[in-house]
């Protein structure tokens, strides 16, 4: 069976080298000539874990090209994994590069095939997709079908080649029985694969993306209830997650969600809501929740460096919204570098992947640092906003030998309090008692919030490409 997947960001780039890699003939298109001369050669544009060993191992089963026509020639499912970014007008889905390519297959297809949508679009798309060809083309035999990703950035590779469920959504039999055997490499070993209608197809991934953003702006809540009072989230977290109704995964605190997926989704979530007279309310609230939390950790970081930044140097480790991926998309640890710059700090940071994308993002406002060392050699304050492993794996002693002062802010809980006690450090954390001054105290960061411009907006957008 011959497979041609349409784009070759994130999703679609994974989605072709998995598919080759379980043994479909699959073409990859793109309507970036560079990079699919890189691809063609080997160099993947995007950093994701085993993904490039991936490409170069199933060569004889992937192809790249930028022509749309030669892609789908002889294909029999037709994938298209374009990007939804967020509407700047309404925060809408924009579906442009969706319904372009649309176009451009009925322009080209001269055979029956299915057209599947594993982009993230809003429920009816596929319908929407299945009308443009029919009016551009319609004696073109096809059908449209519904197949969601569940891909985590920096375990993509392991969550498509070992996935929870497979869900398609079609209304043709003979579509269904096609995207069947496509998956029956994964069904055969036990997958369950869930087939539905086009339109709850559709809604699942949704879904599944606005109730994961839920519990994180959940536990955070909880977390900032755990300062207050002096609690400890680590143990909320872990008596709440050995509930089986409710599970541990998703209930880390930390500085809030971001990347391509969450903010996106739960945004496009609410306005779907609005638009249909039937709000998302609480989806609404979880967006709220998150756009706050950004400048909530601007002021623990204020109050760490003693209620006032300017001039102090700040090391800030990590750039990317999570480890194991260059990606800077709505990264909260890039609007942090950003307000703490336009608060008067110095800030350095490191970012193991992702420096020049936040490069262009951030321009000249921080400085940009070769490694951990540089970075935290002779700063004030040290805040962890991604929790590489490089980061993780460091002594507190070895950062203390570094620094001018021994204050770090941990806003992914990768240290514990007992063992930053015993180095000296003040440390504050997520959820944690502060230890200040070497002794334990409570931390209210509604105090130091009226030193933050709490209503402030990114200069530049992040969700621009």
């Amino acid at each position: 069976m011959r497979i041609a997947v349409i784009g070759t960001g994130y999703v679609g780039l994974v989605t072709g080298a998995c598919l080759a890699h379980v043994g479909w003939d699959v073409t990859c298109v793109d309507n970036v000539p560079g990079k699919i001369e890189g691809l063609r050669s080997g160099i993947v544009p995007i950093y994701e874990p085993g993904l490039e060993d991936l490409v170069l191992a199933n060569k004889d089963r992937l192809r790249f090209t930028t022509t749309l026509a030669d892609a789908i020639d002889g294909a029999e499912i037709i994938i298209i994994a374009v990007g939804t970014p967020t509407r700047k007008l309404d925060g809408n889905a924009d579906l442009r590069y969706i319904f372009a390519a649309a176009k451009e297959i009925a322009q080209s297809l001269r055979h029956y095939a299915v057209i599947v949508t594993k982009s993230t679009v809003p429920a009816g798309t596929s319908f929407q997709i299945k009308r443009i060809i029919a009016q551009a083309n319609s004696r073109l035999d096809f059908d449209v079908a519904s197949n969601p990703e569940f891909l985590r950035e920096g375990n993509a590779i392991d969550d498509f080649l070992n996935p929870d469920r497979i869900v398609i959504g079609t209304e043709s039999g003979v579509a269904a029985r096609l995207l069947e055997n496509l998956y029956r490499p994964f069904t055969e070993k036990g997958v369950e694969l869930i087939r539905t209608d086009i339109v709850s197809s559709e809604l699942i991934k949704y879904a599944a993306n606005t109730f994961l953003a839920t519990k994180v702006s959940f536990i955070n809540e909880m977390a900032d209830i755990c300062e207050k009072v002096g609690g400890n989230i680590d143990d909320v977290a872990r008596g709440m997650g050995s509930d089986t109704r409710i599970g541990e995964a998703f209930l880390r605190p930390g500085p809030g969600y971001g990347g391509s997926c969450f903010p996106k989704d739960t945004l496009a979530m609410a306005r779907i809501g609005q638009k249909l007279l039937s709000p998302a309310s609480i989806v609404e609230a979880v967006i709220s929740v998150n756009r706050l939390r950004t400048h909530r950790m601007v002021a623990k970081i204020v109050h760490a460096a003693g209620d006032d930044v300017r001039g102090k140097r700040i090391a800030l480790l990590g750039l990317t919204f999570k480890p194991n991926t260059d990606d800077v998309r709505d990264s909260v640890p890039v609007v942090i570098a950003e307000e703490l710059s336009q608060l008067g700090a110095q800030v350095r940071a490191y970012d193991p992947k992702g420096m020049e994308q936040a490069r262009g993002l951030l321009g000249d406002a921080i400085e940009y640092c070769e490694c951990l060392e540089d970075a935290v050699t002779d700063a004030q304050v040290c805040v962890i906003a991604t929790e590489w492993k490089e980061f993780r794996e460091k002594k507190p002693g070895e950062y203390k030998h570094l620094m001018a002062r021994r204050v770090m802010v941990d806003l992914r809980n990768v240290f514990s309090l007992k063992e930053m006690s015993e180095a000296g450090f003040s440390y504050f954390s997520i959820g944690r008692p502060a230890i200040e001054d070497r002794t334990v105290s409570q931390y209210d960061p509604s105090t130091f919030e009226r030193k933050v411009r709490v209503d402030a907006a990114p200069s530049f957008e992040l969700s621009a490409y």
